[in-house]
């Protein structure tokens, strides 16, 4: 086995795509090696400044420094506050001893590729999207250890290695918690049931589209999961002959409502493609109209497998829920070989691969790769 750094910096967050991956190496690396002293990197406002201490895991933050595209205060603003997010990624290194810092993109990422790169700290680069970022853009300049989600991505010195994903995902038995996960959320096994998410912070264009559509769906024996995302809900419509639409704005364990679910409307963030094909489950993806076209080509493959549909935002109105999203709920056939097809283009060992990466690039620094 090789050997493993004794520190490590996980650089990372803002949304779920990018404190989800980071979690799910730390799992692994604390897994391989319960003594590693493990430690994040994000802001104060992220998704990461719950979700790193719930998991167990110390976070270290740093101002966020936005890249902007255009003219504005903030380029302007850009020398200084960059280099007060450098400095402050530094004393994270310093402080914890870091001898490999992995970045998964985002704000936060750029700065610690900077602050690292300055003390010759091995860098690995985790790519989640089918198109990269800039920062990641960046850092694969800096490294060879570079790992990406999806084949198609071009980024130098890339291998893949999928998605990590947690253990609750890597270990999923659908049988072993669908009844558990019925009971949690109250809602019946005998029905098809429909999960809806657009992620942890939402997406208005399903949000707006279910709430019109889904009394139509109660009304044809469909029950529906929705998580809206935080700080966007409204009231549960009212049951119909037993059928429900529960309403949630965030799922603390998503296993559960993997496991109720036969089909997911979605957003098509790599994070998301990736558990959905882990665990075998058919996507409706709608991928979000703005960035830099990743959420479509994040979707491509395993829509070309049969393991999903793709429905552009604009496309994606209450008539279109109520004709082909629950069309396909209905037909169970259809829907069987669509599960199976999911599962065909899932991938469960991302996070074993890039662990393997983070030993790789700690033994460059030693001298024995």
């Amino acid at each position: 086995m090789a050997e493993s750094p004794s520190s490590v910096l996980l650089a990372g967050g803002g949304s779920a795509g990018h404190v989800s991956p980071l979690l799910a190496l730390a799992d692994t690396l604390r897994a391989r090696d319960p003594h590693m002293t493990i430690t994040a990197l994000g802001t104060a406002t992220g998704l990461e400044a719950r979700l790193v201490p719930d998991r167990g895991y110390p976070l270290r933050t740093i101002p966020k420094v936005p890249l902007p595209r255009k003219p504005s205060g903030d380029l302007a603003r850009l020398p200084r506050n960059l280099k007060a997010a450098v400095d402050a990624a530094g004393a994270a290194i310093d402080d914890t001893g870091a001898q490999v810092v992995v970045g998964f993109g985002g704000y936060v990422s750029t700065p610690a590729y900077l602050a690292a790169r300055r003390r010759g700290v091995p860098i690995v680069v985790h790519e989640q999207n089918a198109r990269a970022g800039l920062a990641n853009r960046l850092g694969a300049r800096m490294t060879r250890f570079v790992g990406v989600t999806f084949p198609i991505t071009k980024l130098a010195h890339s291998r893949v290695v999928g998605m990590p994903l947690r253990p609750e995902i890597t270990h999923f038995d659908r049988e072993a918690l669908r009844r558990e996960s019925l009971a949690a959320y109250g809602l019946d096994e005998g029905r098809p049931t429909l999960l809806v998410t657009g992620g942890s912070l939402g997406a208005a264009r399903l949000n707006a589209a279910m709430q019109q559509a889904g009394p139509d769906l109660l009304a044809r024996g469909i029950q529906v999961l929705h998580l809206t995302g935080a700080g966007k809900d409204f009231p549960e419509p009212e049951p119909v002959d037993g059928a429900r639409y529960v309403v949630r704005q965030y799922a603390d364990r998503m296993e559960f409502a993997y496991a109720v679910a036969d089909l997911a409307l979605v957003r098509a963030g790599a994070n998301t493609v990736c558990e959905l094909t882990a665990v075998g489950l058919p996507g409706v993806y709608v991928p979000l109209p703005i960035g830099n076209g990743e959420q479509r080509l994040n979707a491509t493959d395993v829509v070309a497998a049969g393991g999903g549909l793709l429905i552009d935002d604009a496309a994606l109105t209450p008539d279109r829920v109520r004709a082909d999203v629950a069309g396909l709920l209905l037909d169970r056939a259809r829907l069987a070989t669509m599960q199976a097809a999911a599962a065909g283009a899932g991938e469960r060992g991302g996070d074993q691969l890039l662990a393997d990466l983070v030993d790789e690039a700690f033994a460059s620094r030693k001298g024995t790769s």
